[in-house]
């Protein structure tokens, strides 16, 4: 694995990567890069290599071919797909938030502060709902003081305007510490108004860009239905309303603490899908 010394370089790039298992092609001729303070998700069907792709990035897996490249000490905070937790188990949200880590308490409190779960660090993780649970498991990456968050499905166990705050959390999250983030999602409508650049993956980059550019692609209207013009046409739009933790909408006299902050907003219009 290489190391990127240049600042203005690439956090971390795959460059003609290719995973192998069991005779099997996980991934074969992909390069892509993730650079400081831009969001990139990574979307595609089941069994498309999108978790094999970070995890080879990340170095839990082992190159068959090519090579992949990380800046020079490169500090990175993950949220995995899925964490399993036992529900006997009496572990609070501190305890969890510093299993693999060490960090006093005001630290612990301050990340979950970010996050805006901070009244929940005492609390049962088996009690947590599923909004919550993610906000923690954000907080816990925050920890490492991340230049690069790697996020697998975010959302999952999140209801539809629960994924809308947390995309906008995320966004925010980006700005504050100047990081890159990963992400993979499957949800498309969302994702593509909360993302600077798409990677559509099916074991090879079947396309990348911009996602009005790669919601218009051959190969995109292919995998996920629908023709070139219309198939899953992006969804962008702009609002002064804030959401709480459970994704309720604030009114505009209420204080949100999920402003939108994300790249490439656009007004609502006719590019709704």
């Amino acid at each position: 694995m290489g190391v990127i010394m240049d600042t203005n370089s690439p956090l971390i790039e795959a460059q003609d990567a290719g995973l192998q298992s069991g005779g099997v092609t996980r991934l074969s001729h992909v390069s892509m890069a993730v650079h400081p303070g831009e969001i990139v998700c990574i979307i595609g069907p089941n069994g498309a290599g999108k978790t094999s792709l970070i995890r080879l990035l990340m170095g839990l897996e082992p190159l068959s071919s090519g090579k992949v490249v990380r800046r020079e000490d490169l500090r990175i905070g993950y949220v995995p797909q899925k964490m399993p937790i036992d529900p006997t188990l009496p572990l609070p949200v501190h305890r969890l938030m510093t299993l693999t880590v060490r960090k006093p308490r005001a630290s612990v409190l301050s990340a979950l502060q970010e996050t805006g779960v901070a009244h929940l660090i005492d609390a049962p993780v088996c009690n947590l709902s599923g909004g919550e649970f993610q906000r923690v498991l954000l907080a816990r990456a925050l920890l490492r003081e991340p230049q690069l968050l790697v996020l697998d499905e975010p959302v999952q166990g999140v209801d539809f305007t629960g994924e809308a705050a947390l995309y906008e959390l995320i966004g925010r999250l980006r700005t504050t510490h100047g990081c890159g983030v990963l992400l993979i999602s499957h949800d498309l409508h969302v994702v593509m108004a909360a993302t600077d650049r798409v990677i559509c993956l099916n074991r090879h980059v079947c396309c990348a860009g911009s996602p009005e550019t790669v919601s218009r692609h051959p190969e995109f209207a292919q995998l996920f239905g629908g023709t070139t013009s219309q198939a899953y046409a992006v969804y962008s739009h702009h609002h002064t309303h804030g959401h709480t933790l459970s994704g309720n909408i604030l009114s505009q006299e209420e204080p949100s603490m999920h402003q939108p902050t994300l790249k490439g907003q656009a007004e609502c219009g006719d590019d709704h899908g």
